[in-house]
């Protein structure tokens, strides 16, 4: 089973944000750190989620196991709704791309467990106006 850990940050709400990700169980250990522009810190929960997903389908990942800390984004793939009309869009492209992984899984773990991830967020954050940023 593949274990991806998940975090999105934000230095300001909204303000420069990055996805950070971090996938082992496959022999190694993989990390992103992502620049995503200017967003909100769910948004770019969101977004982490989204690149990860897309990461392992294009690695063709079939058991794969989520970890976040964002309570938030865990409700809303588990419930397949986002309170948040904002979100909607969002969560819709991840339960697409979720549903393109032969087994997904996702769950929410304190933030203490998922610290590598937080650390390749913030990364993401400072990289933020170099070249291969998005702004959003």
């Amino acid at each position: 089973m593949i274990e991806v850990y998940i975090d999105g940050a934000s230095a300001g709400n909204p303000g420069p944000s990055g996805a950070g990700i971090f996938i082992k169980g496959h022999g190694k250990g993989d990390k992103y750190s992502i620049p995503l522009g200017t967003m909100s810190n769910h948004e770019a929960e969101f977004y982490a989620l989204i690149k990860a997903l897309e990461i392992c389908i294009e690695n063709n990942y079939q058991t794969v196991s989520f970890r976040t800390d964002s309570e938030l984004v865990s409700r809303a793939i588990e419930k397949e709704f986002a309170k948040n009309k904002q979100f909607a869009p969002l969560l819709e492209q991840a339960l697409i791309l979720s549903k393109r992984l032969p087994l997904f899984f996702i769950k929410w773990v304190p933030s203490s467990e998922n610290k590598t991830a937080d650390e390749l967020a913030r990364l993401a954050i400072r990289k933020n106006g170099s070249k291969g940023a998005k702004s959003n």
